[in-house]
C-alpha cells in the first residue's frame, strides 16, 4: 500500500499531513503527484469526494519556493464562492508550516478591499473567473508571473457561462505555463477547451465519468408529487440516529424555499438552507452550522453542490431527479467521501422517471427501489410548478359571429367623388395644363401678352 512517505515530501508538508490525519494518498492523488511535478499539462478525471484538491495542491506546494514578489505565481479558478472559501481554507491547512501567502477573490465582496490585499503580495490566488477578470482589467492584479494554472470543476464553469471570461483570462496569462484541469465529468465543451489551450496534456482517469462510487448505497422512491415528497422526507428525518447529517438537494431556488417553509414547523431548530439568492454571510453561516452539527439538515441547490466539502454526511437525499444526470453524480459525491460509507436516496415522480432512467444509463447501474411507506400520507394537491399549463391560442380569440346585413344604397351626398377640392379645379381651368413640359414657356408668354 502506498503512503505519503513514498512521495518524498518536504518535512513541512509531512507535518501538515500528519496534523490532518491523512494516512495514505487516494488513487487520484498518487497518480497526479508525478504528473504535476513533470511540468506537463494535465487533465484529471475523478469523481467528487476522491481528493482532487489535494491531488493537485500537494505537488504544487512541493515545488513552490519562498518569494517576496508581489504578483501571484499560482492561479486556481473555481466556479463558486463556496469553493473559493473551501480551497483557501484547505490550502491554509496544507501550508501550516510553510510561509505561503494565499488569497481568494469572488463577486459580492468588496472589490476595493480585495485590491488593497492584492497590493500586499500573494503567492497563490484562488478566484472565480468573473471577479478575477474585473480585477485584471482594472490592473489591480498582474498575471504575468503565473506559471501554474489550475481549473477546478471546469464543466460547471462552462455550464454557468464562464467560457468568455476563461478565454479572456487565458489571453492575459503568459504563454509558457503549466495547465492543470480537474473535473468529475468530461463534456464536449471541456474537450474543445482542452484542444484549444492545452499542449499534449497527460490524461488521468481514475473513475470513468458516470461511474458510481462503490462505498455509496443508492436507493430510490417513486413518489406522486411535491407534497407527498415532503411528507416522505419528514417521515425519514424523524429518525435522528440514522439520518444524523442530511444534505437535501433540489433543482431550483423556488422549490428549496418552498421545502424549507414546509419543514420549518417540525424541524426549524435543525434545518438550514443555501442557494444563490441568499446573501454571502447567510450562506457561510448555514454551512458552518451544518458542519459543526448545530443544524442537522441542509437544503441546497445544484449550483452549490460543487462548493461543499463537508465531512461525515450520513445521507444525500435527491428531493427531485436532476435535469442533467451528471449532476446526480455530484450530489451523491457529497456523502461517502474519502472511502467512508455513504447513503443516497432519490425521490422521483412519474414526470421525472425519464431523468431517473438517464441517470441509470449514465452509471450503467439500476438504482434499487424501496416500497413507499404505508404511514406516509399521499397528497393530491399540486404546487404551481406541477400544475399543467393551459396554453390559450390567440387564433379567432376576438372574432365574433356577425349577423348578415343586407347592403344599403348610398345616400346622394355620399356618391360624390373627391376631385381634389374646388380650388384645384378652378386653377386647372384658369391656367390650363400644358400638353408637354416644353409648352410651359409658351403659356408664360401668353400670360405676358
Amino acid at each position: 500500500m502506498s503512503t505519503f512517505e513514498n512521495l518524498n515530501l518536504s518535512k513541512q508538508l509531512r507535518h501538515a499531513i500528519d496534523d490532518l490525519g491523512f494516512d495514505s494518498p487516494t488513487p487520484i492523488q498518487e497518480a497526479a503527484f508525478p504528473a504535476v511535478l513533470s511540468g506537463q499539462d494535465l487533465v484529471g478525471i475523478a469523481q467528487t469526494g476522491t481528493g482532487k484538491t489535494f491531488a493537485y495542491m500537494l505537488p504544487l506546494l512541493q515545488q513552490l519556493k519562498f518569494s517576496k514578489q508581489i504578483t501571484p505565481r499560482i492561479l486556481i479558478l473555481v466556479p463558486t464562492r463556496e469553493l473559493v472559501d473551501q480551497l483557501v481554507s484547505n490550502i491554509d491547512s496544507y501550508t501550516k508550516y510553510i510561509n505561503i501567502r494565499v488569497m481568494g477573490v469572488y463577486g459580492e465582496s468588496n472589490i476595493n478591499i480585495q485590491k488593497q490585499n492584492l497590493a500586499l503580495g500573494i503567492d497563490i490566488l484562488v478566484a472565480t473567473p468573473g471577479r478575477l477578470y474585473d480585477l485584471a482589467i482594472s490592473k489591480a492584479v498582474n498575471l504575468r508571473d503565473i506559471s501554474k494554472l489550475v481549473i477546478d470543476e471546469v464543466d460547471v464553469m462552462l455550464d454557468l457561462g464562464f467560457r468568455p471570461q476563461l478565454i479572456n483570462i487565458f489571453d492575459l496569462l503568459p504563454t509558457r505555463r503549466q495547465n492543470i484541469m480537474f473535473s468529475a465529468t468530461m463534456t464536449d465543451e471541456v474537450d474543445i477547451l482542452i484542444d484549444d489551450f492545452f499542449v499534449t496534456p497527460n490524461r488521468i482517469a481514475i473513475a470513468v465519468s458516470g461511474t458510481p462510487l462503490e462505498n455509496i448505497s443508492q436507493q430510490c422512491y417513486a413518489v406522486k408529487n411535491f407534497h407527498t415528497k415532503a411528507n416522505l422526507l419528514a417521515e425519514l428525518l424523524a429518525d435522528k440516529e440514522t439520518f444524523n447529517k442530511v444534505l437535501v438537494f433540489v433543482s431550483s431556488k423556488s422549490i428549496a424555499d418552498r421545502l424549507f417553509d414546509r419543514l420549518e414547523h417540525g424541524y426549524g431548530a435543525s434545518i438550514c438552507i443555501i442557494h444563490s439568492n441568499k446573501s454571502q454571510n447567510y450562506r457561510i453561516r448555514s454551512v458552518q452550522d451544518f458542519e459543526e452539527g448545530t443544524k442537522r439538515i441542509l437544503i441546497a441547490t445544484d449550483v452549490i453542490a460543487r462548493g461543499l466539502d463537508l465531512d461525515k454526511i450520513s445521507h444525500v437525499i435527491n428531493f427531485d431527479a436532476p435535469a442533467y444526470p451528471e449532476n446526480y453524480m455530484h450530489r451523491i459525491g457529497r456523502t461517502g467521501r474519502a472511502a467512508q460509507k455513504g447513503n443516497s436516496l432519490l425521490f422521483y415522480t412519474e414526470k421525472e422517471e425519464a431523468a431517473k432512467q438517464a441517470i441509470e444509463e449514465l452509471m450503467k447501474y439500476k438504482i434499487p427501489e424501496l416500497d413507499f411507506p404505508e404511514q406516509v400520507e399521499i397528497s393530491n394537491e399540486l404546487i404551481p410548478e406541477e400544475r399543467p399549463r393551459i396554453i390559450e391560442s390567440n387564433y379567432n380569440r376576438n372574432l365574433k359571429l356577425k349577423e348578415a346585413v343586407e347592403p344599403q344604397e348610398k345616400l346622394e351626398k355620399n356618391k360624390k367623388v373627391n376631385l381634389g377640392g374646388s380650388y384645384k379645379i378652378k386653377l386647372a381651368e384658369k391656367y390650363k395644363k400644358p400638353r408637354r413640359r416644353g409648352d410651359k414657356n409658351q403659356n408664360k408668354n401668353k400670360k405676358r401678352r
